[in-house]
C-alpha cells in the first residue's frame, strides 16, 4: 500500500479537528504497512534529527536555557529510541502472534481455530513535556512508539518550545506519509483533541493537575478513551544507619548532584531523602548545596509554581529551613534550597507530600525502623523509591524498605534521575506517579499502550491479517500452542 509524501507544510495543522481527521484517514495504511519499510520510517526520522542536530540544539536552547550540552545528549537519547523502536518493529514479536490450531477431540467440546494478535488503536494524542523538548516531545518516545504500534500521531505541542515543535514537525513531514504525524498548539486546541472522535487514546507527560484535567476529560467522552499519563513523584531516597556511616559524605554529595540536575526539573527528582535522626551530616549538606549556582528554569509558569511551593514548605510550622536564600530578581531563576522536617511531622502534616518542582528537596530524619517504615507506608506512590544501603548487614531491612515502597523502580545503592531506554526498564508507577500503573513510557514495552489485541476464530487464510496466516509472509514469531484440556471446560 502506498501513500502520497507529505509536503513539510503538513507537519503542523491549523486545529486539532483537521489534525484528527488527517490522522484517521492515514491509519488504515500506516496499519497495513509491512514491518520493514515501518521500520524504515522510524530510521528515517532518526537520521533527521542527526542531520539536523545544531540548528534542532540552537533554536531548543532559546527557547529552553537548557544548555547545549545537554540539548545535544537528548538529541541522541532520542534517535536511539527511534532506533531502539525500529529494531522492535523489525524483530515482530511485539505483536503477540498466538495461535490455538483447532483440536476435533478436545473436551468437553471441539475447539476451533483461534488466532490472536495485537493491533493499531488508531490516531494517538501525545502532549509534549516542557522538560524534555526533544526525548519527551514531537518526535519522543510516545510518538516513536505509537508510530512503531502502526498509529498516527497528533502532538500538542509544549508552549516552552513552540518553534522547536514546528521544526520538528516539518522534518517529520518531510520522511512520513501525509497524516501520519501532525503538531498542534494551545491549550484550548489540546483540550478538543482529547474529545475528538478520532483519537483513540492520549500520551500526556507533565504536572498531575494537568494531567488529571486530561485524564478525567478522557474519561467523560460517550467513548472513554485511554489516557496514560506520567505525572509527579517524590521518588523517597532512604539511607540506613550503616550506610550513612559508611559513606554519608559521599550519598550526600550525590544526592545534591541528583537534586540539582536539570535544576531539578525531572520528574524523577529525589524529592525526600530519609537519614537518621544522628545523621550529623548538616554542615557537608549546606557545602554542597551552597555550591550549586542559581540558574534559569525552563519558563516563568515552572519558576512561578516552583517559588511558590517553595515558599509554603519553607514557612511550614513543622519544617526547618536549612539552606533557603532570597527569591532571586530575575522571575525565572530559580535558587537550590534544602529544608529537613522528622518522620513523626510528615506523618502528622500530609500537606508536606508536594512535588516542588525545581532544585529543592525535603529531609527526613527518623529515630528507629518502625519510624521509617511507618512514615514510608503513608507515603503516595511514585515513579521510583531508593535504598542506600551496607551489604551484607541491611539486607534483611532492605527486604522490608522495598517490600513498603510502593514504586514502579526500585534502587540500590544509586539515583533516580537518568531513565536508562531499555527493554527491561519501566517507567511509572500507581496512582498519583501515572494514571496506568501497568505501563511505560520508556523502552520498548512502551509499545503496548498503542495496541489492543483481536482474536480470529475460523478464519479462512485469505482474511487472516499476515502476522497470523500459515505462511507468516511478515516472518514473525508465532507462538503455536499445543492441545491441552481445560478442567471443567472452563476458562
Amino acid at each position: 500500500m502506498s501513500y502520497p509524501t507529505a509536503a513539510p507544510s503538513q507537519g503542523r495543522a491549523a486545529t486539532s479537528a483537521q489534525a484528527a481527521t488527517q490522522a484517521r484517514a492515514a491509519a488504515p495504511a500506516l496499519a497495513a504497512l509491512p514491518l520493514p519499510e515501518r521500520a524504515l520510517l522510524l530510521r528515517g526520522l532518526s537520521h533527521a534529527l542527526g542531520e539536523n542536530a545544531a540548528p534542532l540544539a540552537a533554536i531548543a536552547e532559546d527557547e529552553t536555557r537548557l544548555g547545549m550540552e545537554r540539548l545535544r545528549s537528548e538529541i541522541r537519547r532520542t534517535q536511539a529510541q527511534l532506533q531502539m523502536f525500529a529494531d522492535v518493529i523489525e524483530a515482530g514479536a511485539f505483536l503477540d502472534v498466538v495461535i490455538d490450531p483447532p483440536d476435533p477431540s478436545a473436551q468437553p467440546a471441539p475447539r476451533p481455530d483461534i488466532r490472536r494478535m495485537l493491533v493499531p488503536l488508531g490516531p494517538i494524542a501525545v502532549f509534549s513535556a516542557s522538560n524534555f523538548p526533544f526525548a519527551f516531545s514531537v518526535l519522543g518516545g510516545d510518538t516513536a512508539s505509537a508510530l512503531a504500534a502502526g498509529c498516527p500521531v497528533v502532538v500538542k505541542a509544549h508552549e516552552g518550545h513552540p518553534r522547536l515543535s514546528d521544526l520538528a514537525g516539518e522534518l517529520a513531514a518531510e520522511i512520513l506519509p501525509a497524516g501520519v504525524l501532525t503538531v498542534v498548539h494551545g491549550r484550548e486546541e489540546g483540550r478538543r483533541l482529547v474529545t475528538d472522535p478520532a483519537i483513540r487514546a492520549v500520551g500526556f507527560t507533565g504536572s498531575t493537575s494537568g494531567g488529571r484535567a486530561l485524564f478525567d476529560l478522557a474519561n467523560s467522552r460517550p467513548d472513554p478513551i485511554p489516557f496514560y499519563g506520567e505525572l509527579g513523584s517524590l521518588n523517597p531516597v532512604v539511607v540506613t544507619r550503616a550506610a550513612c556511616r559508611a559513606r554519608g559524605t559521599d550519598i550526600v554529595r550525590e544526592y545534591i548532584a541528583s537534586v540539582a540536575l536539570g535544576q531539578g526539573q525531572f520528574c524523577t527528582k529525589p524529592g525526600l531523602l530519609f537519614l537518621p535522626a544522628d545523621h550529623a551530616l548538616h554542615a557537608r549538606l549546606r557545602q554542597e548545596i551552597t555550591a550549586v549556582p542559581p540558574a534559569p528554569l525552563l519558563g516563568l509558569w515552572i519558576s512561578a509554581a516552583y517559588h511558590a511551593t517553595l515558599e509554603q514548605l519553607a514557612t511550614h510550622p513543622a519544617v526547618r529551613p536549612l539552606h533557603l536564600t532570597h527569591k532571586p530578581d530575575d522571575p525565572r531563576t530559580s535558587t537550590p534550597a534544602l529544608l529537613t522536617t522528622s518522620a513523626k511531622s510528615l506523618r502528622t502534616h500530609p500537606e508536606l507530600l508536594r512535588e516542588c518542582f525545581g532544585p529543592a528537596s525535603l529531609i527526613v530524619t527518623y529515630t528507629a525502623t518502625e519510624d521509617l517504615l511507618e512514615t514510608l507506608q503513608a507515603l503516595p506512590a511514585g515513579l521510583t523509591a531508593t535504598v542506600h544501603g551496607q551489604e551484607p548487614e541491611d539486607e534483611a531491612l532492605a527486604q522490608r524498605l522495598t517490600a513498603t515502597m510502593q514504586a514502579g523502580r526500585l534502587i540500590w545503592n544509586g539515583w533516580p534521575t537518568g531513565v536508562a531506554v531499555t527493554a527491561a526498564m519501566h517507567h511509572g508507577g500507581p496512582w498519583p506517579a501515572t494514571t496506568s500503573p501497568l505501563h511505560t513510557s520508556v523502552g520498548n514495552r512502551a509499545i503496548g499502550r498503542w495496541m489492543r489485541p483481536v482474536a480470529y476464530q475460523n478464519m479462512p487464510e485469505g482474511l487472516l491479517p499476515a502476522p497470523l496466516r500459515r505462511a507468516n509472509p511478515w516472518n514473525v514469531p508465532q507462538q503455536v500452542v499445543g492441545s491441552r484440556p481445560i478442567p471443567d471446560g472452563k476458562i
